[in-house]
């Protein structure tokens, strides 16, 4: 792809991600008034009285670039605060809070540490404490307490099986639930009788409070049954670890309690704000683009089901698209998936690149990059890939056959031999994916 193509597609894609990161949003969100923290979130504006100590809890990618921002908010009020993150990218110290690395996209020994040192301190919050939790994308995976009479290997096991699967985050998280001591409520359990305030930044579609993180602070409508059927249909279940398979057969029959349900007097008793979602980056992303001279247009926060086929759609879409009298940009935001058949590697927003590149071949004018928000896509060091009409070319050039990358989900390989990754690092947020398309 020409450079100057590119280097729009990222200035475009850094404006996205810049207004979603924790150290931007939330100096404009939050902000002490009369004894209450005052919340801005895109439900309206709400207050939290503030009583007692405060204690900061966090988890997600990115959420030690808060750490400084939360000294400064509550000063004397803040007790302590631990926040575990899958990177650092806040460099500073922190006297109060402490900053701790996990595992992900499969928990580790670190998850489990950092877990607990968590809920150690809200054992030692009381009743008149508040808690502070601020929640992230990858918090399933980085927050970490097996089940009683589950391993760490059998979790790790059970999460490699449901990335490949090609289930929705919805689904996954639903299993990770009911396999978890603090998922579905489980950090309420902890602080009680501290109150709870939850905000969150979120990495789900629908921004859906049960799904983000696996709700480790919000009650879970799902049940052990649901799980069992959604295992059977997707075919895991006798591929589970021997000791999860047991554990939800008992889950099934009664013998487990369930996870926490709404209408408790925890889940009714804890608030939950959300601060920052896919719109807020796609909003961003149109101004940027506004900037440069194109007509912007958001065509959805929404995209999701099977990579390449909503690929295909797009490129079909995009190929209709003609007549404009200065350049355009089309914005997609959500999350893809990718049932994992071949033995490459990748990710789907390489994925949706490499379908795209062979849908494109030959069209002049189109140019996109697909991206995660995060900074990385899959078990890859990249977020994304650029493509148009000369991918392909260059491909065969090169001797690589596009649609056998296609096959074996060897989509990082086909990029790097191009060059035509995008791996900007880990950005300090994570809002889903984004689709930025140039059209000239």
């Amino acid at each position: 792809m020409e450079a100057h193509a590119k280097t729009i597609l990222k200035a475009i894609y850094d404006a996205a991600v810049r207004a979603v990161q924790p150290s931007t949003l939330l100096p404009k969100k939050l902000a002490i008034s009369n004894g209450a923290l005052a919340v801005e979130g895109r439900q309206g504006r709400s207050y939290f009285p503030l009583t007692g100590r405060v204690y900061v809890i966090g988890a997600g990618k990115g959420v030690d670039q808060s750490a400084p921002f939360w000294e400064a908010l509550f000063h004397d009020r803040l007790e302590r605060g631990a926040l575990v993150s899958r990177d650092r990218s806040f460099r500073g110290r922190s006297e109060r809070i402490s900053l701790a690395i996990a595992g992900h996209p499969l928990p580790d020994r670190r998850s489990l540490d950092s877990t607990e040192r968590c809920l150690r301190l809200l054992g030692a919050a009381r009743r008149d404490d508040c808690v502070i939790f601020f929640l992230m994308g990858g918090a399933s995976s980085l927050l970490a307490k097996p089940a009683p009479g589950l391993t760490l290997e059998d979790k790790r096991r059970t999460t490699a099986l449901l990335l490949k699967s090609g289930m929705t985050i919805l689904e996954m998280n639903s299993i990770r639930k009911h396999l978890s001591g603090v998922k579905a409520g489980g950090i309420l359990r902890h602080a009680y009788p501290a109150r709870v305030l939850t905000l969150a930044i979120s990495d789900v579609l629908g921004d859906d409070p049960t799904v983000i993180g696996s709700a480790p602070s919000f009650h879970d409508p799902t049940t052990y049954a649901d799980v069992w059927r959604l295992l059977r249909r997707y075919g895991l279940v006798e591929r589970l670890p021997l000791r999860v398979r047991a554990y939800l057969s008992r889950g099934v029959r009664g013998e487990i309690p369930e996870t926490l349900k709404p209408g408790t007097t925890l889940s009714a008793g804890s608030p939950f704000a959300l601060l920052a979602n896919n719109k807020d980056a796609l909003l961003a992303a149109k101004k940027e683009a506004g900037s440069l001279g194109f007509a912007a247009t958001i065509l959805t926060s929404e995209l999701s089901g099977d990579t390449t086929t909503r690929a295909g759609e797009l490129c079909s879409f995009l190929k209709r698209t003609k007549g404009y009298r200065r350049p355009h940009c089309f914005l997609l935001g959500g999350e893809t998936t990718v049932q994992v058949r071949g033995k490459g590697r990748g990710g789907r927003n390489q994925e949706f690149a490499l379908a795209s590149a062979i849908e494109l071949t030959g069209h002049d004018g189109l140019h996109m990059l697909s991206a995660g928000t995060d900074g990385s896509d899959g078990p890859t060091p990249a977020a994304g890939a650029f493509a148009d009409k000369t991918t392909v070319a260059a491909a065969l050039h090169l001797g690589l056959d596009p649609r056998r990358a296609l096959r074996d989900n060897d989509s990082y390989n086909f990029f790097k031999s191009l060059k035509e990754l995008f791996c900007p690092g880990p950005t300090g947020t994570n809002v889903l994916d984004l689709k930025v398309v140039l059209v000239y």
